[in-house]
């Protein structure tokens, strides 16, 4: 089995999201302070991270956008698991991604990812502005067909511009999980690949880090 990461690496100091505080890592025991603490030639570090749950690649539980949503901790891991995936090329798509670009593929029970290749920006001010992003009507679609899991690579799955995210309200509020800020979709097949993304089992949040993944078997 080949396992493709898929997910951006957490650093300090890392803007994820416009206007949301980036990441401190830093040291809670330092392995010089540990070797106060423990007999000679043992030492440990315990690292301290502050940020908020909206870091990196991350989940969007149903929490994240209804008060009375499954929170991160209540996902069911069957809902982020070796999913069956299909991967959406996106990619010459200038903003929107309408609904006729997943009337052409089976979504059914299926983690639906969409390449739009703007990960290439990712770090950089580019990554912030006119990103590519689902109509509603797609999500809609999505709902009507059944998609399990649904992510992209890009900024935001919702355009941004305007105080609504429809695509949000549709796939949230149907239970359908949402992976934002994906990176190496263009490593995937159109299909055949499963598709994981499984973050800690924490209470109240309705976003969380993802180690996201996809696994091939060998040929």
């Amino acid at each position: 089995m080949k396992l493709i990461d898929l997910s951006h690496t957490i650093e300090d100091g890392m803007i994820t999201y416009k206007g949301l505080p980036a990441p401190l890592i830093c040291d809670h025991l330092s392995r010089e302070q540990s070797r106060q603490i423990y007999a000679e030639g043992t030492e440990f570090q315990i690292g301290k991270i502050t940020m908020v749950s909206n870091t990196g690649t991350y989940v969007d539980a149903p929490f994240h956008r209804f008060a009375d949503g499954v929170d991160i901790a209540g996902l069911s891991l069957s809902s982020l698991v070796s999913l069956e995936t299909v991967v959406v090329d996106a990619t010459d798509v200038s903003r929107e991604i309408s609904v006729e670009m997943f009337e052409r593929v089976d979504v059914s029970n299926k983690a639906v990812l969409v390449h739009t290749d703007w990960s290439r920006h990712w770090r950089t001010d580019r990554y912030f502005e006119n990103h590519p992003f689902l109509t509603a009507a797609a999500a809609e679609y999505l709902k009507r067909a059944g998609a399990k899991l649904v992510g992209i690579d890009s900024y935001n799955i919702d355009d941004i511009s305007g105080r609504y995210r429809p695509v949000h309200t549709v796939l949230l509020g149907a239970g359908i999980p949402i992976v934002e800020h994906l990176r190496g979709l263009e490593q995937l097949p159109a299909s055949g690949a499963r598709f994981t993304a499984v973050p800690p089992k924490v209470n109240g949040m309705g976003t969380f880090p993802v180690r996201a993944f996809a696994s091939l078997a060998e040929k």
